[in-house]
Formats: C-alpha cells, structure tokens, sequence
C-alpha cells in the first residue's frame, strides 16, 4: 500500500508503509500543516511499517513543532509496529 494521508475530524491520519523512499514526502506534507496551523495530531495506528528514519523524522518534527510553540500529539500506541519502533529508539514518550 502507498501512503496516505487523510483528515477525518482533526485528525491527520497516515495510512501505508512509512520508509525511506516516502519519508520525505510525509515530511514536507507535515511541515506545510505545522506551518499553517497551531497545532497537529497525527494518528500512525494504520501503518502498516515503520523503519528507524521515518521514525526519526516524526520526532524530529514533533520536536520543532514545540520549539515554535505549536502542538504536535501523535496516536500510535495502539499499532504494535510503531510502538516497537519508537521503544527501540527510545521514543516511546511522544506517542500517545
């Protein structure tokens, strides 16, 4: 499956396999949101993998929503794949 990204009741909901090739992609779509918004939450309990870059990067954006005093939630604990990614990078505090 490719990714996408759907909004459904202020959600931003990502859907697919989150790697490498499409990270950037996921990347600059969510930096234009943060930009033009206060906040953004972001549900990953559809994605279906998760590898350690885009990981990374979700974290990375997260950390310079708040740096620019915007909110940034992201939904994941529920999806095993992405709760073990962020474990094994000692992550697991930004997912909720």
């Amino acid at each position: 499956m490719s990714l996408q990204i759907n909004y459904n009741a202020g959600i931003y909901e990502i859907q697919g396999m989150l790697n490498t090739e499409n990270s950037v992609y996921l990347e600059l779509q969510l930096q234009n949101i943060i930009e033009y918004s206060s906040g953004v939450v972001i549900s990953l309990d559809k994605v279906e993998m998760i590898d350690e870059y885009t990981t990374k990067s979700v974290a990375s954006l997260q950390e310079r929503a708040q740096g620019n005093n915007k909110v940034f939630f992201i939904i994941g604990k529920k999806n095993k794949k992405v709760c073990d990614q962020f474990n094994a990078l000692n992550l697991n505090h930004l997912l909720m």
